[in-house]
């Protein structure tokens, strides 16, 4: 049976600043930005794998050998570079919202936006991968727990707020792009 073809949106892209998405491991930041920057024709960068250029191994091995805290030094010197660089679309990594440097950069720089995915829909996300440092552990499902609970203070600072469970990635984007709308125009950012 043929596939039905996904119907891609385009639309002109209405911010004057980067797009910086934040949540947690999981919440879909680089796939759902990947697709915001087809929508907006504009260029997709994933700070991930900036900091892999820039540290020469994954993400896992520069975490392991060079501990959190270093890592975490390194990721908020890449997220103002590319957050002084060029307009675009900006997947950044789980944590690098928790930085007030990096948080105070994207309130100059960027419209924030928070993909506050359901808890299923991050274990779900997550399970089996193991180029995600902090879910190396016997219990993952409790870390993320953990990890929601103390970074969302942060991640709600983000300027809009997009809570999903079971939508589709169109009835997903679709949401995103009109929050977008509204910030642009000065409306309410809850959905």
């Amino acid at each position: 049976m043929p596939q039905k073809k996904e119907t891609m949106l385009h639309f002109s892209y209405p911010l004057d600043r980067t797009l910086f998405l934040v949540g947690m491991m999981g919440s879909g930041k680089s796939s759902i930005g990947r697709r915001l920057a087809r929508i907006y024709s504009m260029p997709f960068v994933d700070a991930d794998l900036e900091i892999e250029k820039a540290g020469g191994a994954d993400i896992r091995y520069l975490f392991e050998r060079y501990g959190e805290q270093d890592f975490r030094r390194v990721e908020e010197r890449i997220m103002d570079r590319l957050l002084n660089g060029k307009k675009c679309i900006l997947a950044s990594g789980g944590g690098a919202f928790m930085s007030d440097q990096t948080r105070k950069t994207v309130a100059r720089k960027a419209v924030s936006v928070f993909l506050d995915a359901d808890i299923d829909t991050l274990v779900r996300n997550t399970a089996g991968r193991t180029h995600r440092p902090l879910l190396n552990v016997d219990n993952p499902i409790e870390v993320i727990r953990e990890l929601l609970d103390r970074r969302r203070p942060f991640y709600e600072k983000a300027d809009i707020h997009v809570s999903y469970k079971e939508e589709t990635m169109g009835q997903l984007l679709r949401i995103i792009v009109k929050k977008i709308n509204q910030f642009k125009s000065g409306g309410h950012n809850e959905f």
